[in-house]
């Protein structure tokens, strides 16, 4: 009998081992797959790190470039506005110059026309009357006013020339302060874009 109870109990040791190493085998698999899947867990993480590593520092270039340009482009703007301040000046300048000389020639122009309207009936260095008088004052002098246009109609030219001058010079203001303006605003809308891509990158 002891014997046989030997056997039964050795029977069933071998019953609980072969049951252990079936549970022990199970967790060995399960072991093995929850392995693999974590291993290949940490692989397309560490690929996701790598692919979001790149993207930022391609946002991070891409927001330099951006601030380089905004820089830039308040470096043009102040520059532009620099330069039409020193033009609106000189125009301006040139505006009140030709509009003092227009008043100027104008003024002259009545002057000499005064001037050789009362010439019309004078005659020059007429002192006494001589019985003989020399040819040269027998007529009133009227000055030289119809020689190759005379004083009055170079003047007239002259006027003219400013009065020109005072028009072209403001349509020239009116169109660099349109494309200043154009330009300003066209830069205002690009620095505003470009400034809100820096702030969303």
């Amino acid at each position: 009998k002891m014997i046989k109870d030997l056997i039964v109990r050795l029977m069933e040791e071998a019953n609980d081992e072969t049951e252990h190493k079936g549970w022990c085998d199970a967790e060995l698999s399960t072991n093995e797959q929850t392995r693999k899947e974590k291993t290949e867990s940490v692989e397309t993480l560490h690929a996701e790190i790598d692919q979001l590593e790149a993207s930022s520092a391609k946002l991070a270039e891409e927001i330099t470039e951006l601030t380089k340009s905004v820089t830039e482009l308040d470096a043009a703007m102040a520059e532009a506005t620099k330069l039409r301040s020193e033009e609106k000046e000189k125009n301006e300048q040139t505006i009140t110059d030709a509009q003092e000389a227009q008043t100027a020639v104008s003024q002259a122009l009545t002057v000499l026309s005064d001037f050789y309207e009362k010439a019309g009936g004078a005659t020059a260095l007429l002192q006494q009357q001589q019985p003989e008088a020399p040819e040269i004052f027998d007529k009133p002098y009227q000055g030289m006013q119809a020689e190759n246009g005379g004083v009055i109609g170079m003047l007239e030219v002259i006027e003219s020339d400013f009065a020109r001058l005072e028009s072209d010079t403001k349509s020239s203001e009116a169109s660099a302060q349109k494309e200043y303006d154009t330009f300003m605003t066209d830069s205002k809308v690009d620095k505003e874009s470009k400034t809100k891509d820096i702030e969303h990158k």
